[in-house]
């Protein structure tokens, strides 16, 4: 069944806002890999404090917390795992992480943990077995995820934007419009590649300079793949191989 150019028009015009929204999130996400950097170094750098600091200070400071109550909140959307710990004095202290692994998910009522303060906000949390989890305020690792963030939208976005104008300015030409479909989900790839890239960095601690290091290589592969399918899309191969593969054999 062939689309009409109306559709095909409405398509990539929605594939050119998700483009621009990509874009401008992974931009976003560019410029806040220096300020995340610099936050992380000065959260590695800063001194044991000599006292219980009365106010937010630069200083570390670890608190001794009983837990009240914890709850992962695996299946219910845009909840966070959470903890309510509790200081000597009584005060409660409401705490979020971005995962529920290691320590949240096997935090139990009136169990002891050591929460690391730092300028006024409990950043890790380690339990009794010595595991320590960044709570949803640490500085550890923000940068990296930043970055890999980045190459995920910018990569994704920028196919999606050559994918979406492509049929445009070639409008009525089936060939371009398959064209540019090729560079669009060879850009769901390229992003795809980044997150699985930052997973890896992320679960086996690999420094910064890992993710372009890894994501590097497979971009290339997956852009020299683009062109190579967008061309044969052009000539008409494409079309003419799945045609091919589609029609009925006779013996």
């Amino acid at each position: 069944m062939v689309e009409s150019p109306g559709r095909e028009a409405l398509r990539s015009v929605l594939w050119l806002l998700i483009a621009v929204a990509a874009l401008v999130f992974g931009v976003a996400s560019a410029l806040q890999i220096r300020e995340a950097l610099e936050r992380e170094r000065e959260f590695r750098a800063a001194p044991a404090c000599a006292a219980v600091p009365a106010r937010a200070a630069g200083c570390v400071w670890e608190q001794e917390f009983t837990v009240r109550e914890a709850d992962t909140n695996r299946g219910e959307r845009n909840a966070s795992p959470e903890a309510e710990l509790v200081l000597p004095s009584g005060k409660p202290w409401q705490v979020t992480f971005l995962r529920a692994d290691p320590v949240v998910s096997g935090l139990e009522p009136d169990d002891k943990v050591v929460g690391l303060i730092w300028r006024g906000q409990v950043v890790e949390v380690r339990d009794a077995d010595g595991r320590r989890q960044q709570t949803s305020d640490g500085p550890v690792g923000w940068p990296e995820d930043r970055l890999g963030g980045a190459l995920a939208c910018v990569s994704f976005g920028l196919a999606a934007l050559v994918g979406g104008l492509w049929p445009l300015l070639s409008r009525g030409d089936r060939r371009h419009a398959k064209a540019g479909a090729v560079v669009r989900w060879h850009g769901v790839g390229l992003a795809a590649a980044a997150i699985l890239t930052l997973w890896a960095q992320s679960a086996n601690g690999w420094p910064m300079w890992a993710i372009p290091a890894i994501w590097g290589p497979l971009a290339l592969v997956t852009l020299a793949s683009a062109t190579a399918f967008a061309i044969a899309a052009v000539r008409g191969d494409l079309g003419e191989a799945v045609s091919r593969e589609t029609q009925p054999r006779t013996t």
